[in-house]
């Protein structure tokens, strides 16, 4: 009995045992589980400074050395949204720079790789710096424009209007100009010389009797009438790096369209408004040097294309004398106005003689 008994005893206490390991299951393991969950959503950076904590380390810097490296391999990868650069494109170089006309120095330091400097009257040369190179003018091209247009005795107050061909498509210029813009041949002109208008310019050749052809011819014989022999002209508005002249070529230029007084006029005007559309548009000059008091010009032109570097032609009274001003080639925005500013300085310091 007391075997038995005993037996029994133990199926109990076994039996017992067994329900309270299966209750403590039953109530632990969801909580378990619930912990584990939380624990696994901790971020890797905190388990690993938790880690770094308690791992007994033999010095601070030891410690110092773990934490950065468990801080750099477990820190969440960031995803890096890559963004692809468009190559920038060279600028080419102008045909001064290409001809090394740069390496050419001075006693001035001049920006352009071309200057002349003449007294309009008397033809003496106060300045020259390769005077001779033929190189790409730009708009300085529509110097030669306005004095065929001059010369051509059409009327000037002859509507004209811009169409698709006179839309740049050599270098894309931009116009203020729409394609049907109505205008004069005058405002075109004034528009073409003050603010290098591309598609004025374009217009006023296009609109020449015989078309775009004649102008261009005409262009060329006028060139060759002066003397300009080192000149090439084939289209009106100088986008094209084939219009060709040198500093020396261009002084006679200046001197030839100085004698119209239309050219004089529009050309140093520092702004002009226009109806375009029944809509008032305003046009602004492209040379500084116009509202600086220090300048008393009588005719100027600008130009730029890549080919031809930033170029200006002027013809300015200085102590009392007039004289015709060139650069070509000018590296820089402004190099060109700092250019004549620095000769205008050199000739007053150096006492420019006052012409008689």
């Amino acid at each position: 009995m007391r075997r038995c008994k005993g037996a029994n005893v133990l199926n109990v206490q076994s039996w017992t045992k067994a329900l309270f390991l299966a209750c403590c299951l039953v109530l632990v393991v969801p909580q378990t589980a619930q912990a584990a969950k939380k624990h696994s959503a901790k971020s890797a950076h905190r388990l690993a400074a938790h880690a770094v904590v308690k791992t007994p380390l033999k010095s601070k810097a030891t410690v110092a050395r773990r934490n950065a490296e468990l801080r750099l391999t477990t820190t969440p990868t960031r995803r890096v949204s890559l963004v692809r650069m468009a190559p920038v494109a060279a600028v080419p170089l102008s045909f001064g720079q290409l001809y090394g006309l740069h390496q050419t120095t001075d006693q001035l330091d001049l920006k352009s790789s071309v200057a002349l400097v003449i007294d309009q009257d008397t033809n003496e040369i106060l300045l020259s710096k390769n005077s001779q190179a033929v190189l790409p003018i730009a708009s300085i091209t529509k110097l030669m424009t306005a004095l065929v247009v001059a010369e051509s005795r059409l009327a000037m107050d002859e509507p004209l209007t811009v169409t698709d061909e006179d839309v740049d498509m050599e270098k894309r210029s931009r116009s203020r100009l729409r394609v049907g813009t109505q205008l004069t041949r005058l405002e075109l002109l004034h528009l073409a010389l003050m603010s290098s208008e591309n598609r004025a310019a374009h217009a006023l050749g296009r609109s020449y009797p015989g078309g775009l052809p004649a102008f261009v011819t005409a262009m060329n014989r006028k060139a060759h009438e002066l003397g300009m022999n080192d000149t090439r002209y084939v289209e009106p508005t100088g986008l094209s790096s084939d219009n060709q002249s040198s500093a020396k070529d261009l002084a006679t230029l200046v001197k030839a369209a100085h004698q119209h007084q239309v050219i004089r006029e529009l050309s140093t005007s520092p702004e002009y408004q226009v109806e375009i559309g029944n809509r008032p548009m305003q046009f602004h000059t492209t040379n500084r040097l116009l509202l600086n008091s220090g300048w008393d010009i009588g005719l100027q032109k600008t130009g730029f294309i890549n080919e031809a570097g930033r170029c200006l032609v002027m013809q300015a009274k200085l102590a009392g004398r007039k004289l015709i001003f060139v650069f070509l080639d000018s590296t820089g925005k402004y190099s060109r106005l700092a250019d004549a500013e620095r000769v205008r300085k050199w000739l007053t310091e150096g006492g420019l003689k006052t012409s008689s």
